[in-house]
Order: structure tokens, then sequence, then C-alpha cells
């Protein structure tokens, strides 16, 4: 099992869940407001009045073959969308109840 987290602009949260949707990605958990800057380019979002637009996150947690698919998905949405920033890590699950 794999843990993707996903860090996204909140104007790209339909699309996000439909890349999940297609992927067959069924289990994950939202955080509708996340603040943050990347690491490279792009503006901050912070909820602020000089920063005022908000990410969104997501962590699901999925099966080792659909995180590939995912990502495919996740990748040609930023690459379309490059002004918004959307960032996906993967890390493994230990353990689980």
């Amino acid at each position: 099992m794999k843990t993707v987290f996903i860090a996204y602009d909140q104007a790209q949260h339909d699309h996000v869940i439909d890349a999940l949707n297609d992927s067959n990605v069924r289990g994950y958990t939202f955080f509708e407001q996340a603040g943050g800057r990347g690491t490279k380019t792009g503006d901050p979002h912070l909820g602020t009045h000089a920063w005022p637009t908000m990410n969104s996150a997501i962590l699901a947690v999925t099966e080792d073959e659909k995180v590939q698919p995912l990502l495919q998905r996740l990748k040609k949405l930023d690459d379309d969308n490059r002004m918004l920033g959307l960032r996906a890590f993967v890390w493994n699950v230990e353990q689980s109840i």
C-alpha cells in the first residue's frame, strides 16, 4: 500500500477528484484549506491579504499498482495548468487498521 499526498490550488479540486475516480483510488481524506508556497516557482497560497488564494490537500491510501496511473493524470493536470501549481508525493504505508 502507498500513501499519495496531493497539494493543489483550490480551483483544481474537481479535476483532482476526477483523477482519483478515473484511477480507481477510492479512499482519501480531503483537507479543504491548506496554505503553502512552491519550492521553485509560483505565488504563495496563504489566505492573507497579500496572498489570498489557498490550496487544498488530499491524502489517499491505495494499492501500489494504482499509484502510477494516478500520478500520470496529476502530472498532465499540472502541465495543463502550470500557474496553479500541483504537487504529489508518495510514501509507503507501514501499517494500517
